[in-house]
């Protein structure tokens, strides 16, 4: 794609873009704050026709080269300000309206009194040209600070917090969903869930959660799907503000878990026993998972692999003056691949 390196910075990554226009597709979609067209590709593969708003002239140039560079002729370049008469009165009754708000590039704490265009006027101001909207959101924000009748829809990519969709009218299905890419794996509120049995001893097996699915507050939705194919409780194991587990007995496999593990060693956290403990069994890499200052981490990285030449990587979790070693295990998904 064409871009200068702000566009570049903020474009929407392609499988995200994919998966938004696959979940927003319809006939007619207009796409606000388009940026370098990222996304507005992508609708324009799923939809019959796409208007592609930019206030920026060298971003919506760089639009219209890289849909010109996917042989994409459906779709409607306009130049302004998306909330001006002049703007409107240049678009037809949609489907859907997208809107990818801009935001500052750093604050203390995200708030959707920052996005601009803001959600509410946005809202007001194309009330009578679709009832369904679709905001792109700061994935920081917890549901209880997003005050709209909207779903909440949180997006892990490979394992990391991505994204935070907002859907109003006919496209919200629920309240809050989680979904990870790339298996597009989902859960949502509407789910079953069971009561959350929590432990403060970590068990044989275990499973990490997707950060999405921790976000959107669904572990008790992803806990009664583990419960489903176990024989024995799921419990969740709390690790710290950041960090769970759930952990049981027999081995644990969910598309919305991001690591399965086997428990190798509960020990003190302690450099030396766990340098012992790791040359004993073939480990060369430890990723340490514990809430360690950034600038101490490779310093105890360092000194927990010091002289290890196995060719394993384990992960190591911390809690109360414990390291838990975990080996990562091959979940049901990888093994059918």
């Amino acid at each position: 794609m064409k871009a200068d390196n702000d566009g570049i910075r903020f474009a929407t990554p392609e499988i995200v873009a994919k998966y938004r226009a696959k979940r927003l597709k319809c006939k007619t979609i207009a796409d606000i704050s388009c940026g370098i067209g990222g996304q507005t590709i992508f609708f324009a593969k799923e939809c019959e026709k796409v208007y592609a708003i930019e206030i920026d002239p060298k971003k919506i140039e760089y639009a219209e080269r890289n849909c010109e560079r996917y042989g994409l002729d459906n779709v409607e370049f306009i130049c302004g300000d998306a909330l001006s008469e002049d703007v409107i009165d240049q678009i037809p009754k949609l489907d859907v309206l997208f809107s990818d708000p801009a935001r500052p590039p750093s604050e203390d704490e995200r708030r959707l009194s920052s996005l601009q265009p803001g959600i509410p006027k946005v809202l007001e101001a194309y009330s009578k040209i679709t009832n369904n909207f679709a905001f792109e959101a700061p994935p920081q924000l917890t549901p209880e600070r997003i005050q709209f009748d909207c779903e909440k829809e949180y997006l892990s990519l490979d394992g990391q917090l991505n994204r935070l969709n907002l859907y109003f009218g006919d496209i919200k299905t629920c309240d809050r969903s989680a979904v990870a890419l790339p298996a597009e794996a989902r859960i949502d509120s509407e789910h079953k869930r069971s009561e959350l049995s929590i432990t403060n001893k970590i068990q044989t097996y275990a499973c990490e959660p997707e950060p999405s699915v921790i976000k959107a507050e669904l572990l008790p939705e992803l806990a009664n799907d583990l419960n489903k194919n176990n024989t024995t409780q799921v419990q969740l194991f709390e690790i710290d503000q950041k960090r769970s587990l759930f952990t049981s007995e027999k081995p644990l496999d969910h598309p919305l878990a991001k690591n399965s593990y086997e428990i190798k060693y509960v020990t003190e956290m302690d450099a030396k026993i766990i340098n012992s403990l790791l040359k004993k069994d073939s480990v060369g890499t430890v990723i340490l998972r514990a809430g360690i200052k950034p600038e101490k981490y490779w310093d105890i990285r360092k000194e927990v692999e010091n002289g290890l030449t196995g060719n394993r990587t384990v992960h190591l979790f911390a809690k109360d003056g414990k390291a838990i070693i975990c080996k990562p295990r091959m979940s049901s998904n990888d093994r059918s691949q």
